[in-house]
């Protein structure tokens, strides 16, 4: 067992003379996408939005100064506020200014660019579905990462353990929670257990004890990233793998710095 503390497919857009065949109103893309629409007016607007949503998409990947792409999946159907609605369900704080402490404040080397991916340390991409469990899979992430940096083991661990066990206080599975509060949980249950032994259902279910009576990774703690700090963000990143939320307004970041060493 790991002791540790802790701290996305791209697919080319339709083009306009092909969104008869990939877009909601064809058949095959109903089946691919479960989508079911309650009568022909639901689906008349469905559509409308798909094609304002691939228009955008295509003008985005046209621009030559972008890093990335954008892509057509299964919510290409929703606007930005039904999409936010549904998935964003991270529950915002106020960052304290307080000053605290900050494992690396006095680290002055820091590298141009990081990828924990080419270290081994991140799982293959997941899906959370039509729940708001985006806080548990961020915490489950940076865990993920930190363990397979202390152990050399890169173990896929459980969000439905937090989905359905860690509900006493802010976190409330599919209706959203806080990373720091779900690194609270996994620190005083003593740890995580694997996806594995407890699947990803993306619905709120109860608590099954006897599969969370199996961590495969521990945590002894985590910290903040100072807000609003840009060069202690890139310095955590370059030791460890952090738990981070994004909205269009602000970001919240939540690292865990090992205090101890692994343990089997």
């Amino acid at each position: 067992m790991a002791n540790n503390i802790i701290g996305g497919c791209i697919r080319t857009p339709c083009p306009d003379a092909f969104l008869q065949q990939c877009g909601p109103h064809d058949t095959r893309g109903d089946n691919k996408y479960g989508r079911v629409y309650k009568d022909a007016g639901e689906k008349s607007k469905r559509y409308k939005i798909f094609k304002d949503n691939v228009a955008r998409i295509e003008s985005f990947n046209k621009a030559m100064d972008k890093s990335y792409k954008l892509s057509i999946n299964e919510f290409a159907d929703l606007t930005n506020e039904e999409f936010r609605a549904s998935r964003n369900r991270f529950k915002a704080h106020i960052c304290s200014t307080e000053a605290t402490s900050f494992k690396y404040e006095h680290v002055t080397a820091v590298p141009s660019t990081v990828d924990w991916r080419k270290k081994g340390a991140v799982t293959p991409i997941k899906d959370q579905g039509q729940c708001g469990s985006c806080w548990a899979f961020s915490a489950v992430a940076a865990m993920e990462g930190i363990t397979q940096l202390s152990t050399g083991k890169l173990i896929s661990l459980s969000e439905q353990e937090l989905v359905d066990c860690d509900t006493s206080g802010e976190d409330q599975g599919c209706n959203g929670g806080l990373m720091d509060d779900a690194f609270k949980f996994i620190e005083q249950n003593h740890g995580l257990t694997t996806e594995a032994n407890y699947p990803y259902a993306g619905t709120d279910g109860t608590c099954n004890n006897k599969k969370a009576a199996h961590p495969a990774a521990k945590i002894n703690g985590y910290e903040d990233v100072p807000a609003n700090n840009e060069k202690a963000l890139q310095k955590a990143v370059a030791h460890l793998a952090i738990s981070t939320s994004t909205s269009t307004g602000a970001a919240e970041v939540s690292v865990a710095i090992s205090t101890s060493p692994p343990s089997g």
